[in-house]
């Protein structure tokens, strides 16, 4: 039932226009902003004190804004259909960096993409797609089958192809015939998928696997960001390629790679500190093992 609801608000979204979606999204946002559980909106104001050294109210605005964006987010999502169609969806995306993606491209070479949970994170890979990048979307299954299934089919509309994270051997498969994994980054892993790096000058606990699959399979590394733009649309930046040292020092080739990926991103938030969901709890692991 909970997925016909959702083709539903799909097919009532396409509808409207762009901007009276984005306009709504923006009031739902707001709304939920009270929902939210004070404990994690306290834990959002002190890691955005303490990494951008900003006073309490601007930290307060800063995580407001960065969970208001999940509502156009969202709205974008149902209007797949009609972002799709003819080169809108070229125009309400711009990419700066896609010729160092098609430089392996040409090449047939596959690749992976590292990016965050930034503005409209899921807009970006469906614009990659649209732009013919031959990218494998790595999801994590939802719990609620309904929603895992919709999610899934609109990623699948607008080009991409989608495997769990569960799904290594295929991810190693696909980079082989030419595909760029794209792999979202910056959340806090278990200690076992993670190695502990410098970020915002705090020991943080940081996702390995796009430096592992990158240095395994001597393919180049990509780090990318997408952002508003001034008249509602967005842009995405693909910065060069990072190549993975591949040294006898297999642990210290991919942590040096990890912290790369990880300074981009920092210089990123630092930017654009309100597209950055702050209220993920990036610092847990290393508060339990007391290097925070």
């Amino acid at each position: 039932m909970g997925y016909y609801i959702m083709k539903f608000f799909s097919w009532l979204a396409c509808r409207f226009s762009m901007e009276s979606c984005n306009s709504f999204g923006k009031v739902l946002g707001k709304l939920t902003w009270a929902v939210v559980p004070k404990k994690r909106k306290f834990m959002a104001y002190d890691n955005i004190i303490r990494c951008l050294g900003v006073d309490a109210g601007e930290a307060e605005r800063i995580a407001k804004a960065s969970w208001v964006q999940f509502g156009p987010m969202l709205m974008e999502v149902l209007r797949y259909p009609e972002l799709i169609k003819g080169d809108y969806i070229k125009k309400y995306v711009t990419i700066d960096g896609l010729e160092y993606l098609q430089k392996a491209i040409d090449k047939k070479q596959g690749a992976v993409i590292a990016t965050s949970h930034s503005d409209s994170w899921e807009l970006m890979g469906a614009a990659l797609a649209q732009y013919g990048v031959p990218l494998v979307g790595v999801a994590k299954k939802q719990k609620d089958s309904a929603m895992d299934r919709f999610i899934n089919e609109y990623r699948t509309m607008v080009g991409m192809h989608i495997t769990y994270t569960s799904g290594v051997r295929e991810m190693f498969k696909m980079i082989k015939e030419g595909w760029m994994i794209g792999l979202i980054t910056d959340q806090d892993p278990t200690l076992q998928d993670g190695v502990i790096i410098d970020f915002f000058n705090r020991r943080t606990n940081c996702f390995t696997g796009p430096a592992t699959i990158a240095r395994s399979q001597k393919a180049p590394l990509f780090h990318g960001q997408i952002i508003h733009r001034p008249d509602g649309g967005h842009h995405i930046t693909i910065y060069p390629p990072i190549f993975v040292d591949q040294t006898k020092d297999k642990k210290e080739d991919i942590k040096k790679a990890t912290q790369q990926v990880a300074n981009l991103l920092e210089n990123h938030i630092r930017k654009y500190p309100e597209d950055w969901f702050w209220l993920h709890d990036r610092w847990k692991s290393v508060r339990e093992i007391g290097q925070d």
